[in-house]
């Protein structure tokens, strides 16, 4: 059940940087999977690469610079949090905190943006 104080920002912060770890951790098969046709040789490697042509896997790269931008961020936000001094009226609520969410989720958007627009060009 979700209460009310799960429904702060920090919260979603922290499931959005979980989620992001999990979308990367299964990422990973996929593209040991491409490393090891490169080793097959370089025809097996070709024809994977004339596949990631296709705009479903534009779609993918693009949600995955977006994953990796916005866990990098929010994980740089957790080191934040950890390390620097904050105040006693900082309880999450607002301030660098919550600067730091929206923040994150802007630029991993942008990044996303700026890949996929030379990817397409």
């Amino acid at each position: 059940m979700i209460t009310r104080q799960r429904l702060t920002i920090s919260y979603m912060a922290f499931i959005l940087h979980r989620l992001s770890g999990i979308g990367l951790i299964c990422f990973l098969p996929f593209h040991f999977l491409v490393l090891g046709l490169g080793l097959e040789g370089e025809a097996a490697l070709e024809n994977m690469l004339a596949y990631t042509d296709q705009p479903l896997i534009k779609l993918g790269e693009y949600i995955l610079v977006v994953l990796f931008s916005l866990h990098l961020l929010l994980g740089i936000r957790v080191l934040i949090i950890e390390w620097m001094p904050w105040p006693d009226h900082a309880d999450g609520r607002g301030g660098l905190r919550a600067g730091w969410i929206f923040a994150a989720l802007g630029i991993a958007l942008i990044l996303g943006w700026i890949f996929i627009d030379g990817v397409m060009a």
